[in-house]
């Protein structure tokens, strides 16, 4: 007996944030990381895991370029995307 399923499931494409690949998940998805990377980052340290999100207050653009430059020194380690 065959079975056909005709429902359609919303996806996007998305980038690997750990090796910079292409995949696609469903919309409602929030992983960051491509089948292939999943395991792989299970096995770091949960600081690891997620990337880092900077937050930083600003009055003006000079300001802003400032602190581009200072993150641009932080930021240097990074992924491959």
């Amino acid at each position: 007996m065959e079975v056909h399923n005709d429902a359609m499931v919303p996806v996007e494409l998305k980038y690997c944030e750990r090796c910079g690949g292409l995949w696609v998940r469903s919309q409602d998805e929030e992983e960051v990381y491509c089948p292939a990377c999943v395991p792989k980052m299970a096995e770091c340290p949960p600081s690891l895991r997620r990337p880092r999100v900077v937050v930083v207050a600003v009055n003006s653009v000079d300001e802003i370029e400032a602190c581009l430059a200072e993150l641009t020194g932080i930021c240097v380690e990074g992924g491959n995307a």
